[in-house]
Formats: C-alpha cells, structure tokens, sequence
C-alpha cells in the first residue's frame, strides 16, 4: 500500500465537473487528488498565420500554465516568457489533441485549450489532457449545435496518466512526492481503441529493463481504460 492507501496501480480520486466556467465555450475543472486544473476551450475563426493560405485545415493548439499559488512555494506568473517546462507540456497538449481530430473537418478554425492549474500535486500535465479532451469535446459540440461545423472532427477519445517506478514498484499515477522519490517515471497518453500518442518514460537513476518498460505500459493502459469510463 501507498502513502495514501491506493494500491499501486489504482488512480487517484478522478473528478471532472463540465461547464465550470461561464464565457468560455467548453470548460472542465479536472481533479486528479490533489491536483485541480481548470482547462477551457475557446474559438478563433481562423487559421494560424503560419498556415499555407491554399490550407483548408483548422489547427487545435494549447497553452498552460502553473498558478501562482498552486505549488506549496510561490511560483512567478511567466508574463513576458515562458519557461522550457511550459513549452514543453504546451506542446504535449496541443500535439496530444491534434492526433485525435480530424483537422480537415475544421476549416479556417483554431481551436486553443487553456489548462491552468490552481493546485498542483503530481501529474498537472497528464490531467490537463484529459481535461482539455473534454473542453474540447463540449466546445466541438456546441459549434456543430450552432451550424459552425458541418461534422465532428474528433476520431476518437484519448487520455493521459503518468506511471513510474518508485521503491522498486511499478505505480500509477503519482502524486508529487511519488514522483519526487521515482527511479523512472513516464507520461502517457493513449486513444480509446489503444493507439499510442506519447510513451515517454526517463530513468531518473539506474536504468530499467524492457520488463519494466512494458509493465510500465500495461499499468498505464489499464488506468487510460478508467478514465475514459469516467468521461
């Protein structure tokens, strides 16, 4: 048993509370324990400037960013800059949720997810995904409500959840001292029929065996599988 009595491949307590906010055309407050992000979705009738102007394609990209007040020491707001980390979770988002859509069924659309976490305790970057899926889906749904698109773009649902190894065992989803104290942690992200969008698992110390490697997998395979059930 684990610190907070969960098995090692049990999940945390998984909430997600849909239209959590008033303007913004999908938004999820999604808590993982401790962790509580709030992801939203919002509407650009257009096509990013970097897009050929002969593309008919829209685009889905994503932005995050770690409220002050989220972390147990007072974290800088990033208003001029962002960080190597926020680049790199942005862009696991935003490459995460391109893969389950459809762009061409989009046109001259962009779509950008929101994830801002008001408190974080392990795994920020893998609740944003799920919950920015969901913001995302409300958002799709209501433009094809309102005429704006002719057919839904999603292909089919994804989700994310971190694993590692901590103490010699393989655990799911870690909470912040978990992954603190890992010798090997992973994010992945996988579509409900099973498809790999991003495995990324780093030893932190002494290597891990391909055993492990895939223990790590069918782990995190099999708590994707629960949190879909919850969508």
């Amino acid at each position: 048993m684990r610190r907070d009595n969960r098995k090692n491949n049990e999940l945390r307590e998984i909430k997600f509370t849909k239209n959590y906010t008033k303007h913004a055309l999908g938004s999820v407050l999604v808590e993982f324990g401790d962790t509580k992000v709030i992801t939203t979705a919002s509407v650009d009738f257009s096509k990013p400037k970097w897009m050929e102007k002969d593309s008919t394609q829209g685009w889905v990209t994503a932005e995050y960013s770690l409220l002050p007040s989220s972390t147990s020491t007072r974290c800088k707001r990033e208003r001029t800059s962002v960080s190597g980390r926020t680049q790199e979770i942005q862009r696991l988002i935003g490459r995460s949720l391109r893969a389950c859509v459809d762009l061409n069924k989009m046109p001259e659309m962009t779509i950008i997810v929101d994830a801002d976490v008001i408190q974080a305790d392990g795994g920020t970057r893998t609740a944003s995904i799920c919950g920015g899926f969901l913001a995302l889906k409300d958002a799709i749904e209501k433009l094809i409500k309102s005429g704006k698109l002719k057919e839904n773009p999603i292909i089919e649902p994804l989700a994310a959840i971190s694993a590692g190894i901590v103490e010699g065992k393989i655990r799911l989803d870690l909470n912040y001292d978990e992954d603190c104290g890992a010798q090997a942690d992973a994010n992945i992200v996988l579509t409900k029929s099973g498809k790999i969008i991003e495995f990324q698992t780093t030893a932190e110390g002494e290597p891990f065996t391909k055993e492990q490697m895939l223990e790590i997998f069918e782990t995190a395979q099999k708590g994707i599988k629960e949190i879909i059930n919850k969508y």
